[in-house]
């Protein structure tokens, strides 16, 4: 059984919408953990395949993408084109449109 923690950022996930993205931060934060982005982190790489979670809309707190070239940054940049995001040749969204936080 998952922790309350947990519980709560897998909400927080599981509800950023299609086409839009936030930080890991911003998760952190809206799930009640302040500073806790690294906590987000654990949770996406321990159950994101098992809970189909939208890990392509999680960036930086700068719009960047996290994950290296050759190393999920293309395939991240794709899934999240496909939602109409726009994704600079680089790796990074404008958070200003496409950013997503809302407190559920």
């Amino acid at each position: 059984m998952p922790s309350e923690t947990t519980v709560r950022i897998l909400e927080v996930l599981l509800a950023i919408p299609r086409g839009k993205v936030t930080s890991y931060g911003a998760v952190a934060a809206i799930a009640g953990l302040p500073n806790g982005a690294r906590q987000v982190v654990r949770v996406l790489h321990s159950s994101s395949e098992k809970n189909a979670l939208p890990w392509h809309r999680l960036l930086r707190k700068d719009g960047s993408i996290a994950l290296p070239p050759g190393g999920g940054l293309e395939l991240q940049k794709a899934l999240l084109e496909e939602e109409g995001v726009e994704v600079t040749p680089g790796g990074k969204v404008d958070l200003m449109r496409f950013g997503w936080s809302v407190v559920i």
